[in-house]
């Protein structure tokens, strides 16, 4: 009991008791006591006060201009952001004209059932019939690669990605098969078309495509599904799925429908002219 009435007693340590004491008898410590000093304080408060009023003012005319020039940035964007709709809707509307003019060009630059075919073999018009459906993914604990070199060495078990010269493989190997009209995710190919890589993404036509593979082809279904399972690069996509754990599926489908390509490019072959074919 004595300590804790010790405690109560003197909570205030005595050395600084004793400071505090000391200043007060000095004068040190409280409001200033000189008429100087109290001139000083009231000077500094007073400049104090200047400094917030002014700024407070330079910000309160401030104010309505930097609103002005935000909305007029946001003004610009919406502008210019219209601008921009307007070109996509007009680049859309042009391709479309341009798929159109070529449609009606193939489909009356012969006779009969040979412009048709030339038209589902160019990949310029849909078309829809019996096939097969593909579907390829990546390994379930798939990860991203590091030296990004398809299938040329040992580092790629550690990925299990499906990369750009498998699925070459994979729609060269439908072509031979006997497949008349292929599209990987919705996308048609054509002669033109180009499978690449850039980075860990497969690109067909410089789009990018995202797992899971989906790849439909027209054809004789049940013959086409049988020729490529036994064909080597039927053989090539097995042994992804049993070495490196890429995930597949193939299903023979009664009617499936693929679109026509975005865009059909001649830049060498010409028609041949009416007089032409006289002499040919």
């Amino acid at each position: 009991m004595s300590l804790l009435t010790n405690v109560m007693d003197h909570s205030l340590d005595d050395g600084y008791a004793e400071a505090a004491a000391r200043k007060r008898a000095e004068g040190e410590g409280g409001l200033p006591r000189t008429l100087r000093a109290k001139l000083g304080l009231a000077a500094g408060l007073v400049l104090a006060a200047l400094v917030v009023t002014v700024g407070a003012a330079q910000a309160r005319v401030a104010a309505p201009v930097v609103a002005k020039e935000r909305e007029e940035l946001i003004d610009r964007i919406d502008r210019e952001t219209a601008v921009a709709d307007r070109l996509e809707k007009s680049v859309d509307e042009l391709r479309e004209e341009v798929s159109a003019r070529q449609r009606e060009a193939i489909g009356h630059g012969g006779s009969g059932d040979r412009s048709e075919l030339v038209g589902i073999l160019s990949g310029a018009t849909p078309v829809h019939g019996p096939g097969v459906k593909l579907v390829v993914d990546d390994a379930r604990d798939a990860s991203a690669g590091g030296d990004g070199d398809p299938r040329s060495t040992s580092g790629f078990s550690d990925t299990g990605r499906v990369r750009d010269r498998d699925m070459q493989r994979v729609i060269n190997g439908l072509w031979e098969s006997g497949a008349e009209a292929v599209a990987i995710n919705g996308q048609r190919l054509t002669a033109l078309s180009a499978i690449r890589a850039a980075g860990d993404a497969i690109l067909v036509d410089n789009r990018p495509l995202v797992p899971p593979y989906t790849v439909l082809a027209v054809g004789n279904g049940r013959n086409l599904s049988d020729r490529f399972q036994n064909s080597a690069d039927g053989l090539y996509l097995h042994a992804l799925q049993e070495n490196y754990g890429i995930r597949t599926a193939l299903s023979v489908e009664d009617d499936l429908r693929l679109p026509a390509a975005p865009s059909v490019i001649v830049r060498t072959a010409q028609p041949i002219s009416e007089t032409e074919k006289g002499t040919s």
